[in-house]
Parts: structure tokens; sequence; C-alpha cells
């Protein structure tokens, strides 16, 4: 129980600026086990985002509400997701080969394709939590947060680490068979409680409704994203992992959003 209450410290630590204690005799291969709490990290920033939604929805407007909700994940995680969107944009949409792709997401600085891509993934998010039902959005965020990070760590399970020459990040780069297995329970138990929470005065039929809508978008998206990191890097990054989060928390939405929309 320690061991695992240090690879979850190690998570909290490496993913959100939540004070921590500190790890001592770090390796970089405690990563490895700790990629099983990335989703339960999720699962902590989603509520956090969830409350502040919630406070600030007593004294603001509900777009300023859903902004506040925004940038306290923003804060949380030190834009760390949003960061390797915009890098893996830049690398993606600058670079001619493989080499180069690499080169410019080591490169610090922003360039347009990653301008245009955080910008336009804060919008589309602000715009979809903002046309949410209120009623469900704090479920909305807790159960994205979780099964986006699942999605990441999917793709940790399924493809190769690209190290960068030189000097890297550490990064989680393998996983046991019990790591995935863990972090799929954090990671879908919010989104199948979601499920069975709204299909409580419904049907089964409903229920199983709910979840292929809203499961569907994140699995396409996961897919597409996969296949065109392998096509263009030959595997992943840590960038292409937190890109990886962005994109898939905003299928959640647009996937929860089609369902109010068709129910």
């Amino acid at each position: 129980m320690k061991l695992q209450w240090r690879y979850f410290v190690l998570a909290v630590g490496f993913f959100t600026r939540l004070p921590v204690p500190a790890v001592t005799d770090f390796q970089e291969s405690d990563l490895n086990h700790a990629a099983r709490y990335f989703p339960l990290v999720g699962l902590l920033i989603g509520l956090i985002a969830a409350i502040a939604w919630w406070l600030a929805s007593w004294v603001f407007p509900p777009a300023l509400a859903v902004l506040c909700s925004m940038a306290m994940t923003i804060y949380l995680t030190g834009a760390f997701h949003e960061d390797g969107l915009a890098d893996s944009a830049d690398g993606l949409g600058g670079g001619m080969d493989r080499a180069r792709k690499l080169e410019i997401m080591q490169d610090s600085r922003l360039g347009s394709y990653g301008a245009i891509a955080l910008v336009g993934m804060l919008l589309f998010k602000f715009q979809a939590l903002s046309a949410l039902t209120p009623a469900i959005l704090p479920f909305a965020l807790i159960s994205a947060h979780a099964l986006s990070r699942l999605a990441a760590v999917y793709i940790m399970a399924s493809a190769s680490y690209v190290r960068f020459a030189g000097k890297s990040k550490p990064l989680a780069t393998t996983l046991s068979k019990q790591d995935i297995w863990c972090a799929s329970a954090f990671g879908l138990v919010c989104w199948l409680g979601f499920c069975l929470m709204l299909g409580v005065n419904h049907s089964a039929l409903s229920t199983i409704r709910f979840a292929l809508i809203t499961g569907l978008p994140v699995l396409a998206i996961w897919w597409w994203w996969r296949r065109l990191i392998l096509r263009h890097l030959q595997g992943y990054t840590g960038d292409t992992l937190g890109a990886t989060q962005q994109l898939t928390e905003l299928a959640f939405y647009l996937g929860l959003l089609a369902w109010e929309h068709l129910a």
C-alpha cells in the first residue's frame, strides 16, 4: 500500500501543481507504475473543476462559470496538456519529415499551427461546456478528464515511445497488464457510472444508446490520432499524449451534446 501511495503521489506531482510530499530516490521506471493512476488524477482534476464551476455559478453568469472551471484545470495542470497539443500541431503541421517534426516539437516557441490548435481547442471546449445542461455538466467534467487520460494511457500501451536525441523528459514507457487494468478501472468507472446514472429512469436500451453516443466519438478520435502519430512519428511523445488528452476530452463533450440533441 505504501508503494501504491508513492506511485499515486508521483502521478499527482507529475501532472498537477497540487502540493504533494516529495518522492525520494526517484527512478524514471517509477512512472511506468504511476501510469495506472493517471486516470485517477484526471478524476481529481475533473472534480476540482466541477467544484469551481459550481461555486462560480452562484455569483457569475453561466458562461463565466464555465470559464472559471476551464481556468482552474489549466492552472492545476500548468497548461501541461494544452502545451502538448500546441507543440504537436506545430510539429506535425510544420515538419516535412519525421526528424524535422520532432525537432519542431522540441522548440518551446509557439508557431502558427500550434496557436490555431490551442485557440480552437479552448473555443470548442468553452462552447461545448456552455451548451451542456447544467445538471449534468459536473459529471461531464469528471468523466471527461478521467476518460481522456485513460486514452493517453492506451496510446502508451499500444505504441512505442519516440525518445528525442539528447536530453528527454522522463515519461512512462513500459506498462504492465496490471497497470493497464488498474488505469482502465479508474478511467471507465466515472463514465460507466455516468451512463448508469442517466439511465436510472429509462430503459437499458437508452443507457446503451448513451454509452455509444458518448463513447464512440472518443474512440474514433483516439483511433485517428494514434494512426496519425504512428504514420508521421512512428510512435508517441509526451506532447502527443497531451494532445491525446485534449482531443478525447473535447470528443466526449461533443458526444454528450449529440446525445442531448438526439434525446
